[in-house]
This record gives structure tokens, C-alpha cells and sequence, in this order.
């Protein structure tokens, strides 16, 4: 999957990185009346393309000169502190294992979200497409059954409802929507 896909209208115009998005249309001197949407989330993103390409990539990757912010722990690790309310008979449980409570804690977490990614990969999914959805295609024949057959896992009935919807955004949805079906 890219980053994000732009569109003019119906018709997919750009598709990659932010970067490669933002320049492709500049250079196509698309500027106005564009729609771009993350990949990731199904979230419309706008870009600033004012100035040289110069400018537009220092915009979207920075200068890279920031130093990151030290903090107290293990920072490289993207380790983050908070706090954890538990019963006394838990900590007692979590004291007695391997590691001590925060390795525990972590192995649990990792444990259940290995378990859950099929379902978190499904919704998300589900979620990106129907954002997408929504934003362009909401007024086209077919959209709110096109929703519920994305909704209820029901692939057939999803193609055949957005069979004719205009090509560049139906693929897009679909592409958007697959790992819903999978």
C-alpha cells in the first residue's frame, strides 16, 4: 500500500509517498480541486505546494536537524512510563514472573495483540475504505449497500454494488477494503 493516493475528480492522478504525491502534482501544476487521502486511515490530508520543490520537501520531511527530546528511562527504546492501577493480587502475580511486572505486562500485551491482529487488520480496513468512501463516492448509486456488504463481510455483494462506480475510485475503494474480506 502507498502513503497516499490523490485524485482530480474521478481520476486517480498520484499515488506513493507524500513526498512523490506532493511533487507529482505540483508538476502536473494541479494546485486546486484535488482531493488526497492517506492510505493508512482513509483520512482526506491536504498538502501545502506553494514555492520550488525545495520548499514542499522541506515542508513535508523537515530538515532532519531537530534533536529529539532526552527524557527520563529508556527513550532510544521508545520505552514510555504511565501509570497502572491494579488489585494487590495482581501485582502480587505480576511480582512473581519472569522478568518482573513490566516484562510481564509486555508479554501479555503482545500475546493478545498477536491474537487480535486479524480482527484490528479487518476493522481497520472496514474503517479506512468507509472514510473513503464517504467522501466521494457517498452520492453514487449503490454507496450505502456497497457500506453494509463492506460492514458485513460480504465481498460478492460489496463488487456488485460498486461495480458502477467510476473506475479510479471503485478500485481504490476496493484496494482499500481487502483486507475487510480477508
Amino acid at each position: 500500500m502507498t502513503d497516499c493516493t490523490a485524485f482530480s475528480g474521478n481520476r486517480r492522478v498520484a499515488a506513493g509517498s507524500k513526498l512523490q504525491v506532493a511533487l507529482e502534482l505540483k508538476r502536473l501544476g494541479l494546485t486546486e480541486n484535488i482531493l488526497i487521502f492517506e492510505d493508512a486511515t482513509g483520512r482526506q490530508i491536504d498538502f501545502d505546494l506553494s514555492g520550488d520543490e525545495s520548499d514542499i520537501a522541506r515542508r513535508l520531511v523537515g530538515s532532519g536537524t531537530e534533536e529529539p527530546a532526552r527524557g527520563r528511562g529508556r527513550p532510544r527504546l521508545g520505552v514510555v512510563s504511565r501509570e497502572v492501577t491494579l488489585l494487590p493480587r495482581h501485582w502480587e502475580w505480576l511480582g512473581r514472573q519472569r522478568g518482573g511486572a513490566s516484562a510481564a505486562l509486555r508479554r501479555l500485551i503482545d500475546e493478545a495483540r498477536t491474537a487480535d491482529m486479524p480482527n484490528e487488520r479487518a476493522d481497520a480496513a472496514r474503517a479506512r475504505a468507509d472514510r473513503f468512501m464517504l467522501a466521494v463516492l457517498g452520492d453514487q448509486p449503490g454507496y450505502e449497500e456497497a457500506s453494509r456488504a463492506l460492514y458485513a463481510g460480504d465481498r460478492q455483494r460489496f463488487e456488485e454494488m460498486s461495480a458502477d462506480w467510476p473506475v479510479d475510485l471503485r478500485n481504490h475503494a476496493r484496494m482499500l477494503a481487502e483486507a475487510a474480506f480477508a
